[in-house]
């Protein structure tokens, strides 16, 4: 027979002489032990492995048990932080609330306060304006009267002013102080016809023409510039000296007598040049 007959048959019988024959099963056993396993030592790996997995199985229920344990002791933490944080935000809310409603206690009396000041000062100055308007209605009433006065003064004392300086002119220098009256037909000295007025001094030959003034303003100094230059025309002779006395001057014809060649002098004693 052929090797592949006996193959073909082997595998057509073996199995029935297996299940029949126990010396022939035995055979077959002991032939291919070293194949695989036998039954027990199948039985007792599988134990082994069974324990292996227990095993591995219980460590990883200890492992997932002791993660549990640590996930519940943070997640009570957390929420003990968590209920402590909501305390302490619930605290600063409480003491926030409470400052902002004593800071709004304080800014309503730093208003009324306020007010208050507010209301004094308009009231302050609802009597100062009162009572500056009585000084100014008092000031106008002075100044009308002191202005009546001085205008009175001036008239009445002009004339003594002028006959004192010149005595002053007369004794202090030797000279002599002539009161010429021109009269202005053409109005050119105050636009109007009108008479003009002015002192004269001649000493060997030289004229000074004078005004001698209890006050000068810068009008004044213009008029005077007027009526000298009205006499010179007049009499066709240029005066030598022009002299301006007077105590007072208005600050504001300070420069006006220089530019017009016109001499001012406060005191009689101090005109230079006459002796």
């Amino acid at each position: 027979m052929e090797l592949t007959e006996v193959t073909q048959l082997i595998r057509q019988e073996l199995p029935l002489i297996f299940r029949t024959n126990p010396d022939m099963r035995q055979f077959i056993l002991d032939l291919t032990r070293t194949e695989y396993a036998d039954k027990r030592e199948t039985t007792d790996r599988f134990d082994i492995l069974l324990g292996e997995i227990r095993a591995i199985g219980a460590e990883t229920r200890a492992m997932r048990e002791e993660e549990n344990r640590k996930w519940e002791e943070q997640k009570q933490k957390w929420e003990a932080n968590q209920q402590e944080l909501h305390t302490m935000r619930e605290e600063e809310n409480r003491k926030w609330e409470a400052n902002q409603r004593e800071l709004q206690t304080v800014r309503e009396e730093q208003a009324r306060i306020q007010e208050e000041q507010n209301q004094k000062w308009r009231e302050n100055q609802d009597v100062i304006n009162a009572m500056l308007q009585e000084v100014k209605q008092l000031n106008r009433k002075h100044e009308s009267t002191i202005g009546a006065l001085g205008s009175r003064w001036g008239l009445y004392s002009e004339g003594a002013f002028r006959e004192a300086l010149k005595g002053i002119l007369v004794d202090s220098f030797g000279v002599t102080v002539e009161q010429v009256t021109l009269r202005d037909e053409q109005g050119e000295v105050f636009g109007r016809p009108d008479q003009v007025e002015l002192d004269i001094i001649i000493k060997n030959g030289t004229l000074i023409i004078c005004e001698i003034k209890s006050a000068a303003s810068r009008s004044d100094v213009y008029t005077f510039w007027k009526k000298i230059k009205f006499y010179e025309a007049k009499y066709q002779r240029k005066a030598d000296r022009r002299l301006l006395i007077s105590p007072m001057v208005d600050k504001r014809a300070e420069k006006l007598p220089g530019e017009l060649g016109i001499e001012v002098y406060s005191y009689a004693d101090d005109v230079t040049g006459l002796a």
